[in-house]
């Protein structure tokens, strides 16, 4: 009896209801303003869905929302727009995110089951954020989408200020079966290491045969005829590729090369306006960048440098203010919960 008396305080305490000042850490979607309801059409009947996919991943959800507004923002017909997230089933939470954000958002969420198949594949890259698993769902849409036959796949770090809908309009001719703006005055060679071009058989077998001239693209923005990708079987030639570079090292970025080496001159051409890239500046420093010569329908901070970051930081580019009217982030709503 006198054991008992001893632990009844420490028992008192346990049972006791927490107190007043204790509270809880806000849940990720407390940290998002819903966003508008976008009606930009009166006239606006969908008559067929417009297939859009992304990745979902905590590191770079912030980015995702703000892509999603602008989307929707810009659409003449935001009804038509079924968006399909790509995500880790290790992270399954964030679609409640997505729904708190955008109520009467139209899309699904797919679990990237291929996550431990890849990472199996994956080799070191020169930024550990480009060994992602999810940076490499892109190649198996095909398997994860089994009853879609087109799709646009889009970056988490961009945002899209034109009508998607034109994008995805872009023909695909023959048998090609993706469709990205194609920079032929980038050096193609720096892609590729020298144990890659000093290979003759290697070098010059895998481009002989091409429609067009090998050109660089950026995996980010992509129009892709997935049923033409099945019947290509591409995503066993991006495989194979990424097998050849776990034993040569034939690369030193992430998912794009072995892209380039399967669809290098097999690309349908689509206006630079789509993809002003490269905004977020090199892999290693993520310095400021300017945009290129031309007309902007989607902004996109591949590199290093996020404009999210930049701006927290209170160390942006002058670009980065274009993508800050899209950001539903709302700052300082963490603190303020935790410490009331």
């Amino acid at each position: 009896m006198h054991h008992l008396l001893l632990f009844l305080p420490l028992l008192l305490l346990l049972l006791s209801p927490p107190s007043d000042a204790i509270r809880p850490i806000p849940t990720v979607h407390s940290m998002y303003s819903e966003a508008p309801a976008y009606r930009n059409s009166p006239s606006c009947t969908p008559s067929s869905q417009i297939h859009l996919a992304m990745t979902l991943d905590s590191s770079y959800l912030r980015g995702s929302i703000a892509a999603v507004h602008s989307l929707l923002r810009h659409s003449s017909c935001p009804d038509s727009l079924f968006f399909h997230f790509i995500t880790s089933p290790s992270d399954p939470s964030l679609s409640s995110t997505v729904r708190s954000t955008f109520p009467s958002l139209r899309f699904s969420v797919h679990p990237f089951i291929q996550e431990t198949h890849v990472r199996r594949l994956i080799s070191s890259s020169i930024r550990p954020a480009l060994e992602n698993p999810l940076n490499f769902a892109r190649i198996y849409l095909p398997d994860l989408l089994p009853t879609v036959d087109r799709v646009v796949y889009l970056d988490s770090d961009l945002v899209v200020t034109d009508d998607v809908a034109r994008l995805w309009s872009v023909p695909l001719s023959g048998s090609r079966a993706i469709a990205a703006p194609e920079y032929c005055a980038a050096n193609f060679t720096k892609y590729f290491t020298d144990e890659f071009w000093s290979d003759p058989a290697m070098s010059r077998r895998t481009f002989e045969g091409r429609r067009g001239r090998p050109c660089y693209f950026n995996t980010g923005v992509m129009v892709m005829d997935l049923a033409k990708w099945r019947a290509g079987d591409y995503r066993e030639r991006i495989e194979r590729w990424m097998e050849v570079q776990r034993e040569r090292r034939i690369y030193d970025l992430g998912s794009l090369p072995p892209f380039l080496l399967v669809f290098a001159g097999e690309v349908e051409a689509v206006d630079h306006r789509w993809n002003q890239h490269g905004l977020g500046g090199d892999n290693v420093r993520g310095s400021c960048r300017s945009l290129h010569p031309g007309p902007v329908s989607l902004l996109h901070w591949s590199g290093k440098g996020k404009p999210w970051a930049r701006l927290d930081e209170g160390k942006p580019c002058p670009l980065d203010h274009l993508w800050a009217p899209y950001d539903l982030y709302v700052r300082g709503k963490r603190t303020a919960l935790i410490d009331s």
